[in-house]
């Protein structure tokens, strides 16, 4: 017995992906009327985390069973469809159905009422820089537990010291002002956000270990030059969005002051600190709950009403860092911080700015994450707009590689069937970031055993040429499927580096490929001038895909793009019904027969 069921196809379920609280739904199952009787039954199952269980007898009509059901209450249910005599149809392949005895289940997130997302955000392309690193204009103090080293572009210090520890406290000196400076660049790559790893006072140079989340690091610059780059940058229509630490602070802090550095009394220094119940000590003052055990980074008790007021309250860090202009948050290990304190965080946050956004970390499907043994409410309108695309960032990595479409398909579908859309609009896509290896590295797909190993493993000529070629494919995969492509800083120039601190060298300004920050500028010009509409918030269709080829389209109104990208050693001759598409990198006129060559892509556009 053959039956058909795809939430993604709206004639078996009338609202794509997530739905919002009250909506209505249609479900359609449909089925082969040649093959079985007038006895076929179905009934619609759901459940919810909490045991609860739901069945919708659906009514046979046309070779097909309907059923409407409506969603009153805000949360993940699940379901599948039985046919009686231990018959059900669950989620298979590509989620559409097959028919077993054991069933996987699809998902449904139902999110608020009223959840709405940026739209400033929405279409544009972001910029993720690790400030110490990007570039310098400028000299500025340096405390004397920091190193200032004098050669850009040397090799991060990755050697633990006598004691075993690697401190992380050398620096190249990149700073607010060398980031105002090149703003000219990132304006030519159509970048529309910069988003910042942290810039606040801290001991290390990836400043995780905040030290006072009101005070620029000073090797970063000063209050005035944070405004500055945020006037300069606005003139130039590019937003910053900050890096939020907000589950562990430093053991080197203002709150904590282990080593009595700060001009305060920590939670180390006295229980009569105004932060002690900031931290939870297991023995004072030595033994206390740190983030994956890392002692300098003592883990917060977000539960405290203090810390809550600090970072929450009219005058706390949330509304402190927006008022001076920032446009929102990325928020450090999101899925460390507890529901009620992502709630309070957006209240605090929205409230100041409606428009603010908020990205959390998180490294799995977010719609239905469990943490700590807590199913995890993320995208359920009251926490996040969007978090760092991770699973696609794996499965764009494992096609290109692979040459198999199977896990990028497959993550596609996950991510339209379990996120609300106005989430899928502003998810952060990347290829790599500050805790994972740089991308063209990765394509070279060598293997070092430890990192003494690899700091001296760089790719050949011949490796680097086609890990080259390889990262223009991800790329446009990343640009044109929906959510917002976020470029770490450097992918564009051809920088190498293993996993940290390898992957958070110095920007090559001397040594850009050029060739490879062109391309990046053609996708930017794709994204940002020439199909605006398209990449805000156009929906997606799959139009043809077999083991190592994927075709796609992204449509809104009368903008269309289609997208080939081959990674077989096929040809695929593709035939146009309608004129009028351009090859969108050269601006070119397609003929209605275009052939696809083997491990090639295209970008086809149309107005």
């Amino acid at each position: 017995m053959r039956f058909y069921y795809d939430p993604l196809d709206p004639r078996c379920k009338s609202v794509e992906g997530a739905i919002e609280r009250g909506c209505e739904v249609l479900f359609q199952t449909y089925f082969d009327q040649n093959e079985e009787g007038s006895e076929l039954t179905c009934t619609l199952e759901f459940f919810r985390d909490d045991g609860t269980k739901f069945s919708f007898p659906m009514k046979r009509e046309d070779g097909c069973f309907r059923a409407c059901v409506r969603f009153r209450r805000v949360g993940l249910y699940f379901y599948y469809f039985s046919l009686g005599q231990d018959r059900f149809l669950g989620r298979g392949f590509l989620r559409q159905a097959e028919q077993t005895q054991h069933p996987a289940c699809w998902q449904i997130t139902v999110f608020e009422q009223g959840f709405h997302t940026p739209d400033w955000f929405k279409g544009g392309i972001m910029y993720q820089i690790f400030p110490d690193r990007f570039y310098k204009v400028g000299e500025y103090p340096v405390k004397p537990y920091k190193i200032l080293r004098e050669d850009w572009g040397g090799q991060p210090y990755f050697r633990p010291n006598d004691f075993g520890k690697v401190l992380n406290n050398d620096f190249f000196g990149g700073n607010l002002n060398g980031i105002r400076a090149k703003l000219g660049y990132l304006s030519a790559l159509h970048v529309k956000t910069i988003y910042l790893n942290p810039i606040f006072d801290a001991y290390s140079n990836h400043r995780y270990d905040t030290g006072d989340y009101m005070k620029i690091d000073a090797l970063l610059g000063t209050d005035e030059d944070f405004a500055a780059l945020i006037s300069e940058a606005a003139s130039l229509g590019i937003r910053v969005v900050l890096d939020g630490v907000f589950n562990h602070t430093g053991d080197d802090s203002r709150y904590f002051n282990k080593f009595g550095r700060y001009d305060s009394v920590g939670a180390y220094q006295s229980l009569s600190s105004p932060y002690a119940d900031w931290y939870h000590f297991r023995s004072y003052p030595d033994t206390y709950e740190s983030w994956w055990g890392i002692e300098t980074l003592p883990a917060v008790n977000e539960s405290s009403p203090s810390y809550q007021n600090f970072i929450f309250g009219k005058d706390g860090v949330l509304r402190t860092w927006l008022r001076r202009g920032a446009s929102g948050y990325r928020l450090d290990v999101a899925d460390e911080l507890p529901d009620f304190f992502l709630k309070k965080l957006r209240a605090s946050v929205k409230e100041q700015d409606p428009e603010a956004l908020i990205i959390g970390e998180v490294w799995e499907d977010a719609s239905n994450k469990i943490s700590y043994d807590v199913r995890r409410e993320y995208l359920q309108g009251g926490e996040l707009d969007s978090v760092m695309n991770y699973p696609l960032k794996n499965a764009i990595i494992n096609f290109v590689l692979s040459g198999n479409t199977v896990q990028l398909r497959e993550t596609i579908a996950m991510l339209r069937d379990n996120y609300p859309k106005q989430t899928l609009d502003v998810l952060m896509n990347i290829l790599g970031t500050h805790d994972t290896p740089r991308i063209l590295t990765v394509f070279g797909n060598r293997h070092p055993a430890d990192k003494e190993e690899m700091s001296r493993t760089f790719l050949s000529d011949e490796e680097r040429t086609r890990a080259l070629k390889l990262v223009r494919m991800a790329a446009v995969l990343q640009f044109t499927l929906f959510g917002v492509p976020c470029i770490y800083y450097g992918d564009e120039a051809g920088v190498e580096g293993y996993q940290d601190p390898f992957c958070r060298g110095c920007f090559p300004w001397d040594n850009i490929d050029a060739s490879l920050h062109a391309f990046y500028e053609d996708l930017g010009k794709i994204r940002t001038e020439l199909y605006p509409e398209v990449f805000a918030d156009g929906g997606y269709r799959e139009i043809y895909a077999d083991s190592g080829c994927l075709i796609y389209e992204r449509k809104k109104k009368d903008e269309r793009v289609i997208v080939c990208c081959n990674r077989s050693t096929a040809r695929y001759l593709m035939h146009f019904s309608e004129a009028g598409f351009i090859n969108a990198f050269t601006g070119e006129p397609v003929s209605k027969d275009c052939e696809l060559s083997p491990d090639s892509f295209l970008v086809l556009g149309k107005k």
